[in-house]
């Protein structure tokens, strides 16, 4: 995306157009931990299996992170004020409508609705920080309070979300986006500007190639674990996808105004940082997914007291991240980049070893070193990836990291969610055998947990290759002198 051109006008009320637009982010981010909490009970509640159960996360993910680039870019074509609108308006109707479901179809729909909104809103919240405030101290000011919304948006959610579902239902935890997308609604006209619209053209079969080839992606390998790699179910959209996937490189390549300029990834360090933010988001995402299972299904928290087990991974990897962007600029991006994965990989396999015997200590050992693992490396990455970039397509190359982050998470769900389908019905199988066709509880709990150790441990691996990429493939060893050290803005801890 390049630079916003001037405001028409600036507001007066600086303080409250930058809450308007620090309560819209905050709404955005939050969602991604609030819903993690409760999956369990809307898995009760809506019958849901664990492969169908996976699409209340990926849903919301691909469509978030695979029109990230085209929301900004309606931004820049439409009105930024407007579009924003317009992506606030959807989220807070979708969350409503996901509020109200009653089917599991019904509810996967609404989140990916939502994440078409959190796309359009998300890149022009962050330009109009831009093009509200005057370049200084004020828009530094706006910029950190915006930074810090983000930043919290994890904690907040997963505190929010347990007390929601202890005391109101799981349904709480969309409604809450309702009047808090209302209000935003009706404050905006009357504290943000408006910018100027441009002449251009929106990469709609680019955005439409890429979104559907990602969707029937994840849709074939989250099939598999249920109709088998051979049946028609999963090879059809595998082979679908891949016929989408290469029509969006093709359109790339020829159109005027590409969605994603493939020059972008010209440069070897630029390319690993978003290959290993594939795999930071695979690993991430899907060890949020099974964990808060394990949690609440095996140990028993209550959604609440799942919600503050999980506090201490969120402050330490904003606090790591913290750090490292006052460290980085002496050491250089590479060292973080590449302790960091590995230290990952360190805390997956640890959570590999957990059994349904295992108690919430045994969790928070390896969740520690997970945090500190990710902190490490979100910094470096989004410095590495704007480093050297033409000017006004630093805003491209961050919107493709955080699109890998999703992206990545949402496939790292479905593949993990596979394998855990497929061991906790073969080892279910194998306990059936061996207890003479008795199933308790307990044993439910163990084919259960070996489930879900198996999907650590090949995230394990995942992580691992992340660490072996930063390792091989990132040669910069000096920070930019050019590139900013904030918290990706999309980067969540969930």
């Amino acid at each position: 995306m390049t630079a916003a051109p001037p405001a028409r006008t600036r507001p007066r009320r600086l303080g409250l157009a930058l809450l308007v637009i620090s309560t819209a982010q905050l709404m955005v981010v939050l969602d991604a931990t609030i819903v993690n909490i409760a999956l369990p009970s809307m898995r009760r509640d809506l019958h849901f299996s664990l492969p169908n159960l996976e699409w209340v996360i990926t849903a919301y993910a691909l469509t978030f992170g695979g029109l990230l680039v085209f929301g900004g870019r309606t931004g820049d074509l439409f009105g930024r004020r407007r579009m924003f609108m317009v992506g606030i308006g959807l989220f807070a109707a979708s969350s409503l409508l996901g509020g109200l479901a009653t089917t599991q179809a019904w509810l996967i729909a609404s989140r990916a609705a939502q994440g078409i909104g959190a796309a359009i809103a998300s890149p022009t919240a962050l330009s109009l920080v831009a093009t509200t405030f005057p370049e200084g101290p004020p828009r530094n000011r706006a910029m950190g309070v915006y930074a810090a919304m983000s930043g919290a948006g994890s904690a907040v959610g997963l505190l929010l979300g347990g007390i929601l579902v202890d005391v109101a239902s799981w349904r709480w935890v969309l409604f809450v986006n309702v009047p808090i997308g209302a209000l935003v609604l009706v404050l905006s006209p009357w504290v943000l500007a408006e910018s100027e619209t441009r002449a251009g053209r929106l990469d709609l079969p680019g955005a439409i190639t890429v979104t559907g080839g990602m969707g029937l992606l994840v849709y074939g390998l989250t099939n598999a674990a249920t109709h088998g790699w051979a049946s028609t179910g999963t090879v059809a959209p595998l082979v679908v996808a891949g016929v989408l996937l290469l029509g969006f490189v093709a359109i790339e390549t020829r159109s005027p105004q590409p969605l994603m300029p493939l020059r972008i990834f010209a440069n070897r360090d630029r390319s690993g940082a978003y290959a290993i933010m594939l795999a930071v988001g695979a690993s991430l995402l899907a060890m949020f997914f099974f964990l808060t299972q394990y949690i609440q299904n095996i140990l028993g928290f209550s959604p609440l007291e799942a919600g503050v087990a999980f506090l201490p991974l969120s402050f330490l990897i904003a606090g790591t991240a913290v750090g490292v962007s006052r460290l980085v600029s002496r050491i250089g991006p590479r060292v973080p980049m590449t302790v960091g994965p590995f230290l990952a990989a360190g805390g997956m396999f640890w959570l590999s070893r957990i059994t349904a015997s295992s108690g919430y200590l045994d969790v928070l050992g390896p969740m520690l070193v997970l945090a500190v693992g990710m902190g490490l490396a979100f910094v470096p990455l989004t410095l590495v990836a704007v480093a050297g970039v033409r000017p006004g397509e630093t805003g491209l190359a961050s919107a493709l990291l955080n699109t890998g982050q999703q992206i990545g998470g949402a496939v790292g769900i479905a593949v993990l969610g596979t394998i855990a389908t497929t061991t906790i019905k073969s080892q279910a199988r194998r306990l059936v055998i061996a207890h003479h066709g008795l199933l308790t509880r307990h044993l439910i709990a163990v084919a259960t947990t070996r489930g879900y150790t198996h999907a650590f441990f090949v995230s394990t691996l995942i992580a691992l290759g992340a660490f072996a990429i930063a390792a091989l493939v990132i040669r910069t060893r000096a920070a930019s002198p050019r590139a900013p050290a904030p918290l990706p803005r999309e980067v969540d801890t969930a």
